[in-house]
């Protein structure tokens, strides 16, 4: 699922950056509000798209990757009313933190980074 960039030269520093951005300002906003871990990638990615085809790339990935998230939490919280919904909540919540410092990393690093549970609500 997971490709390296034949062309990670092409892809600028800053270009990294602000993909990097996408994936870790999810976590920022899973800390804050409870929905800024959607509200943040959306952000990002609304504001810096056009700049950089892999800003693009990743920052609907990482919206994808939250939208899906959501859902499932909405899913959770509903099967917590017969208990294993909390353990699904703790699993996801596990999942939401792994997963975007992975795709940090390897926007960081130029890596087109598809996340492996994901829907693609954006393409």
């Amino acid at each position: 699922m997971m490709q390296e960039s034949h062309e990670t030269e092409a892809i600028t520093r800053e270009a990294r950056q602000w993909a990097m951005t996408c994936h870790l300002i999810a976590l920022v906003g899973l800390l804050g509000n409870g929905i800024g871990f959607v509200l943040g990638p959306l952000i990002v990615w609304l504001l810096k798209k056009e700049d950089n085809p892999f800003i693009d790339e990743q920052g609907k990935e990482s919206l994808n990757f939250q939208i899906t998230m959501f859902i499932v939490l909405l899913i959770s919280a509903i099967l917590a009313l017969v208990l294993i919904g909390f353990v699904l909540l703790f699993i996801v919540g596990i999942v939401m933190t792994v997963f975007p410092i992975i795709g940090a990393i390897k926007a960081n690093e130029g890596v087109h980074y598809r996340y492996p549970i994901s829907i693609r609500f954006i393409k």
